[in-house]
């Protein structure tokens, strides 16, 4: 063990280990430096090449990041299975507004659903070599895609949309291949691209979505794909707009190479239109989730793309679970077909919520975003003493560290269930904790 850092092994693959067994259980921090390279070949007894393949290794696995001369720290997320982001106790008494979850009452019972679908399998038993995708998913699925204007392409099934994004990235870039990502946006895509061995590019966001200057930029430094939320981002609830699509389409045109993601998880719990960029790059693809609409749990997405793009996809997909569940599929076919959710009734309530608390806070002078989705966006000085002095008040929020990179302080919260009664009190308490403060941008 070297010193003050648990680090052992003789060969690069045991330095790695060693060095994720120690941040896994705590021995490193976040953010902690590690040894130079020299340094740590020298104590160790081994070749500085061998200490080099280590720090590689831990670089692709997400655990460690590099900053040339600045040497090379813990991520303050690592990519350890110990050590994953968990959410925060929330003490008795506190009103939970930090889970980025939908309103529970507005989602659909699966009861039915899922009865129906397994009494389907009961008489046609789901066995191995079966298709992926359920054909009738498949049919619903690609008729409200032509719907929203997406482009034809094969179509297949994924557990969510980071599944889908994961799998997409995997098929195309290799470690060490830059990935833009929005900034402030999804925690989750922030600490997966890294993990994957990519760098991720910061792009900045407005309410109508990414800024096409700054993607512009990233895909100059190098970015070979980017992730794109089109609707309902979470943390600040941007949509694309007609005008944002049009000069998104316009930079990545003159990038054809680059591989094109696009999330559109606010489906059905959102009541903007639609203004897909797919299609623009030869290299696309489109993932639309079940999770806000109809429940979590379900783990579905729908994702279509190019064919090179989907088959990449389907056949990694073949070596691993094989498929997503049959069960799972033909139960959300019966949600759809059955009118389960309400989708203008599931955003008009979604909007009322978050309009309520925009709103509130403009009368106390306090700037907030959130033009779809499920969660408002406050900028703020001090992201740390707000959320306490919050917390104090009896609400708890989320800490926007968890969703950017570069992008100046702000709190998430999440309105899916946000009283109208509970608008005034909760602003007047965010007013109190952010203080006197100039109106801002978040872009």
């Amino acid at each position: 063990m070297l010193g003050e850092y648990p680090i052992e092994g003789r060969r690069a693959a045991d330095i790695s280990a060693s060095v994720e067994r120690a941040v896994g259980a705590g021995e490193l921090e976040p953010g902690q430096l590690l040894p130079p390279m020299r340094e740590l070949a020298a104590t160790l007894g081994v070749n500085p090449n061998t200490v080099a393949a280590a720090y590689r290794t831990l670089r692709e696995r997400g655990v460690i990041e590099t900053a040339g001369r600045r040497g090379s720290r813990v991520r303050s997320k690592p990519a350890t299975t110990s050590r994953e982001m968990t959410r925060a106790d929330v003490p008795a008494g506190v009103r939970d507004l930090s889970d980025g979850n939908p309103d529970p009452a507005l989602l659909p019972p699966l009861t039915r659903a899922f009865a129906a679908a397994a009494e389907q399998g009961d008489r046609q038993p789901v066995l191995y070599g079966v298709e992926p995708v359920e054909p009738e998913l498949a049919r619903l699925a690609r008729a409200d895609l032509d719907a929203d204007g997406v482009p034809a392409g094969p179509l297949t099934v994924a557990s969510g949309s980071l599944d889908a994004v994961e799998r997409v990235l995997a098929a195309h870039l290799k470690p060490g291949d830059g990935v833009a990502v929005e900034d402030p946006g999804w925690g989750r895509t922030l600490d997966l691209v890294p993990a994957l061995g990519l760098r991720t590019l910061p792009v900045g966001v407005d309410d109508e979505g990414p800024l096409p200057d700054d993607l512009r930029a990233a895909l100059a430094a190098g970015a070979r794909a980017v992730v794109i939320t089109d609707r309902a981002q979470n943390p600040t609830g941007a949509s694309v707009s007609a005008r944002r699509a049009g000069a998104l389409r316009s930079v990545l045109a003159a990038h054809p190479a680059t591989l094109l993601i696009e999330d559109d998880h606010g489906h059905g719990i959102v009541d903007l239109r639609l203004h897909p960029l797919a299609g623009v790059t030869p290299h696309w693809a489109f993932v639309r989730s079940v999770a806000k609409a109809y429940g979590p749990d379900l783990r579905l997405a729908v994702l279509t793309g190019d064919t090179v793009t989907v088959d990449r996809v389907r056949g990694r997909q073949r070596l691993g679970p094989g498929w997503v569940s049959l069960l799972t599929q033909r139960a959300v076919v019966r949600l759809w077909a059955d009118g389960a959710v309400d989708g203008p009734v599931v955003a008009a309530a979604y909007r009322s919520r978050r309009e309520a608390l925009i709103d509130a806070l403009a009368e106390r002078g306090v700037t907030a975003h959130g033009r779809s989705g499920m969660n408002v966006w406050v900028p703020v000085p001090d992201e740390t003493g707000v959320v306490a002095r919050l917390l104090h008040s009896g609400w708890a929020v989320a800490p926007g560290a968890r969703f950017r990179k570069s992008a100046p302080p702000g709190i998430r919260v999440t309105v899916s269930t946000l009283t109208a009664e509970e608008a005034g009190p909760l602003a007047d308490a965010i007013a109190s904790a952010v203080g006197p403060a100039p109106m801002r941008s978040y872009g």
